[in-house]
């Protein structure tokens, strides 16, 4: 047999030992019968058997030394490590006998080797290509675009009991594989959050051990018939249905060791309390192997769910006479004023990545746009190894143009979320379950109106409850933001809730002074479960009461800023607007622990991969 053969031997030896030894761990997990985990335990040994027989026949083939035959070498126990070859001897007889005994294991080791590559063959499957698919019930399918889309395709979350009797074709990852015998094999099929169970059932052929050393997560194509089973499959979403498999194609041949396990990704913080002997998967593991993780159900959930939102936002904000723009991101001149700004080189001249549309937004009010929004890109370089905090994340910004007072804007603002909120609940219900079965939560509380704290009385409140002092003139910290969070909820019931008339010191330069205090501005968060999630204010309008401000604040005035300037004396109507963090506004939704579980790809002072 060639050395590609031998290889394709060896690889689908190692695809048995794993998917027999994850069969052992999985039946110890379940504590199923000693009888059943013996009967696994002797599948792994003659799995691992047959790997040893796979690689020793590779090594006929290979000269001891080359780098082919220290890594065929490498793949056996150690036990069953050859022996160097025996040194030549002068003496006739001796070399003739050694002849003869390398002859005779030779042979049996090319009949061993043709036995192994004919079974394994057989178990990897044929290589096909799309023009070949029809030839074989199973195999390897390569796709490759020669031929048009001929058939439909059903979804996992689509196979529900009227399809019983029906023949259908579904493409999904084999989540779980598990063989009774020869002839049967049952395969957890998955898509998205979606499962259905799958049955390899074939008294001849090879159908049942191609399907049974298909690796977790490997992507493929089966034919199969809906039939309803005699009871409920518990472990599956499509509980009340069955696929039983006519034919199977594995698209893509996943690694037979994973560096993470889906179900234990998958595990809620009370089932790993429950059970200190369950792995635990730390952040790191799965932020450097991301592409798995996100395959969990919660993980489908929240990113939907991230993608309702801004569906949600941008869908009300349109029924409101809002228009979508989009900004610049690389811009001359830091948009929040400040040093946390990335600076880059443009064609010789600074620049920097924009910490938000603030300017573009306003510029558009003068623009006669009257009411924009936008979703797009954030940058911030600030050095913040916290639980909520991001180098880069999601804006969803708006800005309109106002009649007499800021309030108009915190109204829209309170009907928007309130909107964002309803919708979640009901059209993303499966989403929610999803997420929530491993990460629990409730829906946050909101009043009809907008609940609008000012800073005075939110001093008073913390003054009063003495756990934490009230912070003056200054922004707020986190333990105060929190401690406030608590008391406004005891007080009027809510999680949802605007905290209006910042210090002016602890807003940017553009913000509006409130009319009768210069130490307090036309300003607000948005609070939700405590944290903030919003900033929000009327800005200023005048050029000159601009100027005045940039300079108290010590902002430099380069071309950039003298263009946003400028706009102003065109005329421009008083207008107001806010910012919201996407990643952040999910993670508190959702009650989630840190914001990188609602950040697909996050990017933080110590990361900047995958």
């Amino acid at each position: 047999q060639s050395l590609c053969v031998l290889a394709m031997s060896i690889e689908a030896a190692e695809a048995a030992v794993a998917s027999s030894g994850q069969r052992v761990r999985d039946l110890k997990a379940e504590g199923a019968a000693k009888e059943a985990v013996e009967a696994a335990v002797a599948e792994l040994q003659a799995a691992k058997a047959t790997l040893t027989a796979s690689v020793e026949a590779a090594l006929a083939s290979c000269a001891e030394g080359t780098p082919e035959y220290d890594v065929l070498k490498a793949k056996l126990p150690a036990a069953a490590k050859p022996k160097g070859k025996e040194k030549k001897k002068d003496d006739a007889p001796q070399n003739d006998r050694a002849a003869a005994k390398a002859a005779r294991a030779a042979q049996r080791g090319a009949k061993a080797e043709a036995k192994a590559a004919t079974k394994d063959e057989a178990v990897l499957g044929p290589n096909l290509s799309q023009a070949e698919m029809d030839s074989a019930e199973f195999g390897n399918l390569f796709i490759q675009s020669t031929h048009a889309a001929t058939r439909a395709w059903t979804g996992v979350k689509e196979l529900v009991p009227s399809l019983a009797g029906q023949q259908v074709w579904v493409r999904a990852r084999v989540a779980t594989s598990r063989k009774q015998g020869k002839s049967l094999c049952f395969l957890q099929l998955r898509q998205s959050m979606h499962t259905a169970q799958a049955v390899v059932f074939a008294k001849e052929g090879e159908l049942v051990g191609f399907a049974a050393t298909l690796p977790r997560e490997s992507v493929v194509d089966v034919f199969g018939e809906v039939t309803l089973p005699a009871e409920a499959v518990a472990s599956c979403s499509q509980s009340a249905v069955e696929l039983q498999v006519r034919r199977l194609y594995c698209v893509s041949r996943a690694m037979p060791e994973l560096p993470l396990q889906l179900e234990d990704a998958a595990r809620s913080d009370e089932q790993l309390a429950a059970d200190p002997s369950l792995t635990r998967v730390n952040q790191d593991v799965r932020l450097n192997h991301r592409v798995i993780d996100l395959r969990t159900a919660a993980n489908q959930g929240i990113f939907r769910l991230q993608s309702a939102v801004c569906e949600h936002f941008r869908g009300f904000l349109l029924s409101q006479g809002f228009t979508e723009i989009h900004s610049p991101k690389m811009i001359g001149t830091a948009s929040e004023g400040g040093a946390d700004v990335f600076r880059t080189d443009y064609f010789g001249t600074p620049a920097c990545l924009a910490q938000s549309p603030q300017l573009y937004k306003q510029m558009a009010i003068a623009s006669d746009f009257d009411r924009v929004f936008e979703v797009g890109p954030v940058f911030r370089a600030e050095n913040s190894n916290t639980r909520r905090h991001l180098c880069e994340f999601v804006g969803l910004d708006m800005e309109m143009s106002l009649g007499y007072h800021y309030d108009e804007v915190i109204e829209v603002l309170h009907a928007m979320f309130v909107h964002i909120f309803d919708g979640l609940e009901t059209r993303c219900a499966p989403e929610l379950a999803a997420v929530r079965a491993q990460f629990p939560s409730d829906k946050p509380r909101c009043a009809e109106r907008p609940t609008v704290v000012h800073w005075e009385e939110a001093e008073a409140m913390l003054a009063e409850d003495g756990a934490e002092a009230p912070p003056g003139l200054s922004d707020l910290s986190t333990a105060q933001e929190r401690r406030l969070g608590e008391l406004v909820a005891a007080k009027y019931g809510v999680d949802l809730y605007f905290l209006d008339r910042f210090p002016a010191a602890a807003r940017p330069f553009y913000t509006m002074p409130a009319p009768d205090d210069p130490d307090y501005s036309n300003s607000y968060d948005i609070f939700l479960r405590g944290e903030e999630i919003c900033s929000g204010a009327q800005r200023i309008h005048d050029p000159s009461m601009l100027e005045e401000a940039i300079a108290a604040k010590g902002v430099a005035v380069g071309p950039a800023l003298s263009t946003y300037i400028e706009s102003m004396r065109y005329g421009m109507p008083p207008h107001g607007g806010a910012g919201i963090g996407l990643e952040r506004l999910v993670f508190l939704y959702l009650n989630l622990d840190n914001v990188r579980k609602a950040s697909m790809f996050p990017r933080d002072p110590n990361r900047c991969s995958p």
